[in-house]
């Protein structure tokens, strides 16, 4: 049987209210998730409850970064879970906190700076972190079943 699993991170945020987000960001798909929502049109949707962690490495939590680190993480984990193509949309999401940031009054070098780093530093956070515990000695009907996502459907029971 294999295990399917995610380490927990530590996040300094939870949104209090949902948050919309127009982005300069327009994926090929509608994408959907319990948190994130973002349309074709580059409408970022955040629920209330959305967890992130704020600017990373030295950077502090200026009121000019956060909304540019809430969307850029979002964005991220849209990456990090499949639902955008690192690929092609990573330079999209670095670009974007620079703009916001910009936006929220950030000086011009300071997001430069902020934008290098994440260029230089990011490209590991936007891979999937999913992870998995195997073990052989479990029957294949229930590995089956959870790869086919009928975890709870037709597992033999034991008498």
């Amino acid at each position: 049987m294999t295990i399917w699993y995610k380490k927990r991170r530590i996040y300094k945020y939870t949104l209090a209210h949902p948050c919309v987000i127009q982005l300069q960001l327009h994926p090929e798909q509608d994408i959907a998730t319990p948190f994130i929502s973002l349309n074709r049109q580059g409408q970022l949707a955040l629920a209330a409850n959305y967890a992130w962690d704020g600017a990373s490495g030295p950077m502090p939590d200026l009121p000019s970064v956060m909304r540019g680190a809430l969307a850029h993480d979002a964005l991220y984990q849209l990456m990090r879970d499949g639902h955008l193509d690192a690929q092609h949309y990573r330079q999209q999401a670095d670009a974007v906190l620079r703009q916001l940031c910009l936006a929220d009054g950030m000086n011009t070098l300071l997001a430069a700076w902020v934008y290098f780093c994440v260029r230089q530093f990011g490209a590991r956070y936007a891979q999937s972190d999913l992870r998995a515990i195997s073990n052989s000695h479990t029957p294949n009907g229930i590995e089956r079943n959870i790869n086919t996502n009928e975890a709870y459907r037709n597992i033999p029971l034991s008498k």
